[in-house]
């Protein structure tokens, strides 16, 4: 038996106190939250509680009127979203997004230029171990792909870019169960192998299954953080999604 504690798992990822508006329409409030290495997180919430927008805000799509990120010790806060990828933070877009002329290779080829300036087709490989229909379609363009191959095509594009955090928007947006589990079965792989992940996700309990750490998000606002494992079937997480206010 081990006498010494596990050490504690560096913060790669902290969000405070984050505000972010649309014209005058504030959709972020105060939002305030952390991702260690190779820890597995969810956000949570209903439509329109904010989610995508912390996200983007987080990655330097969009802009915010305050707070502040930080990753891996270096203050993002005002860094343009290339220079937040080729620092390790890699975020796969809701809706299947994917290029779609080229081929199934290329669009993964572009991945590898996301923090290797030359590319790197020795990536290649790896991705098609993990994702063989890629390597059977790879001559083939993307727009020949079904809506569950192309979120498979995107979130390949995710992992082929060496994230240190891949964070995944909506990965089960009209796409079949085991499509869906699928893709969620090897972000868990990636986070036991180091690699963390931070998930929005509509499919709760698919989420919470695999998660280590869970943030609930209502009127956007972060309401409550827990172990993921705790939160199934709570009243809070009945709270958040069908009504009233988490306490």
């Amino acid at each position: 038996m081990n006498a010494f504690p596990p050490a504690p798992r560096e913060t790669l990822l902290e969000i405070e106190d984050l505000h972010v508006a649309y014209g005058r329409a504030v959709v972020v409030h105060g939002a305030a939250l952390r991702v260690r290495a190779g820890e597995f997180v969810t956000l949570l919430g209903r439509n329109g509680a904010g989610k995508s927008t912390t996200l983007h805000a987080m990655s330097g799509l969009i802009g915010k009127r305050a707070g502040r990120v930080r990753f891996a010790g270096q203050d993002i806060t005002q860094s343009s979203p290339r220079d937040i990828v080729r620092a390790g933070l890699v975020q796969v877009l809701e809706g299947h997004r994917v290029f779609g002329p080229l081929s199934v290779e290329d669009n993964l080829l572009i991945g590898t230029y996301a923090r290797t300036p030359r590319g790197d087709r020795a990536r290649l490989d790896g991705i098609y171990a993990l994702f063989p229909e890629m390597a059977e379609r790879r001559r083939q363009p993307a727009s020949r792909l079904s809506g569950g191959q192309q979120q498979i095509l995107a979130v390949a594009q995710g992992i082929i870019a060496q994230p240190r955090l891949l964070v995944l928007d909506e990965p089960s947006g009209g796409l079949a169960p085991l499509v869906v589990d699928r893709i969620l079965d090897v972000a868990a792989s990636l986070c036991r192998d180091g690699v963390a992940i931070l998930l929005v996700e509509q499919l709760v309990e698919k989420a919470l299954a695999r998660a280590d750490t869970c943030y609930l998000m209502e009127t956007g606002r972060v309401v409550h953080e827990a172990p993921a494992a705790d939160l199934l079937g709570s009243d809070i997480l009945h709270a958040t999604y069908l009504g009233g206010h988490v306490t």
